[in-house]
């Protein structure tokens, strides 16, 4: 898997990486994410150059619960991966604060050797209450990493539960991190981000290696219950078609790093020959549009002119139990003309 050439605007005088790169890079992401009108018209346009230089990185999601060493083991698999000749760029999703709005953003200082080296490129961003686990603009920001000419790009979400599947939605394969003892048997086969994991990895098994081994024994067997239901194609036995892994790692000994690499890349080989990453990136664009429609019917919505002159009023309304919350919502709706018709009792 050789490394993308990059687009003119990210190679910098020489045409090689290095600090004039990154500092596009980050110019370019703050554009994306901007909320301004005028930077969203230039996002647009940017973003329409360097689509003609995407989509040849390899797209790696990373999900766990806090604790379970998504950061550490970030940096081991991003340092094995540029001796390998790989260049890395690395997407962390921070949480916003529910009551101040700031984020941290601190995941450069936990990943310090690989944040320093000049074939890696680290962005953290704030989830700014996105839910799901990533940022509202994570996508925007794979494509330039891509268009920068960075061969493996790797999303680490926030890291918040069973419900963090958004990330699955945008990567080619979806990697969720296991601690060993991390609850009982019923707990390895709840679904969420367990039926829709491509592989998993129970990190920290040195810390107990027969745990670990439990761990994996219950997990392999979940996904293949979970299978037989969810998803039937990965209960078969067909060579095909790829079958979710477990595997054992210690991020901080770097053990385990060689295997996990090497299933990466099986799972990318076998995607490639049976046409399914392409119509996976087919599903997650068409996905992406319908979001930011979304997002766009719901900024234009709260930006309409007798939107903002009803909404104090019904607000107030709700808030004193006079109208039901619903009432109000299609009153609203009503006005800035998403409902043609509507009757009010």
């Amino acid at each position: 898997m050789s490394a993308p050439a990059p687009h003119p605007l990210f190679a910098g005088i020489t045409g090689a990486p290095g600090p004039v790169q990154r500092r596009a890079m980050a110019k370019a992401i703050t554009l994306l994410e901007s909320t301004r009108a005028d930077h969203r018209a230039q996002g647009d346009a940017l973003l329409t150059a360097l689509l003609p230089h995407t989509g040849q990185a390899f797209r790696l999601g990373l999900s766990g619960v806090p604790g379970v060493g998504k950061s550490t083991f970030i940096e081991t698999l991003g340092l094995y991966l540029i001796a390998q000749g790989h260049r890395v760029a690395v997407l962390t999703i921070d949480p916003s604060s529910s009551v101040s709005g700031g984020s941290i953003l601190g995941d450069k200082t936990r990943m310090e050797r690989l944040s320093v080296h000049e074939q890696a490129y680290i962005r953290p961003s704030p989830s700014s209450g996105t839910l799901g686990g990533v940022a509202e603009k994570t996508r925007e920001a794979m494509l330039v990493c891509e268009a920068a000419g960075y061969g493996v790009v790797i999303v680490e979400t926030v890291g918040v539960g069973q419900s963090e599947t958004a990330v699955a939605g945008m990567t080619d394969m979806f990697v969720l991190m296991q601690l060993p003892n991390a609850g009982d048997d019923l707990q390895a086969i709840k679904k969420g981000v367990m039926e829709i994991a491509d592989l998993v990895a129970i990190n920290k098994a040195d810390i107990d290696p027969h745990a670990a081994t439990r761990a994996e024994a219950q997990i392999t067997s979940s996904l293949r219950l979970l299978g037989q239901h969810g998803r039937p194609e990965h209960a078969r036995h067909d060579t095909a078609l790829w079958h979710p892994r477990v595997l054992q790692i210690s991020a901080l000994e770097g053990r385990g790093v060689d295997a996990f690499w090497a299933a990466v890349e099986d799972y990318r080989r076998l995607q490639a020959a049976n046409g399914r990453r392409d119509a996976r990136r087919r599903q997650q664009a068409q996905a992406w549009m319908w979001e930011r429609i979304e997002a766009g019917l719901k900024h234009a919505f709260r930006a309409h002119p007798q939107v903002q002159a009803l909404l104090p009023a019904l607000q107030a309304d709700v808030l004193g139990g006079r109208v039901a919350a619903s009432t109000a919502a299609r009153n609203l709706l009503h006005a800035g003309g998403f409902i043609d018709s509507l009757a009010i009792k």
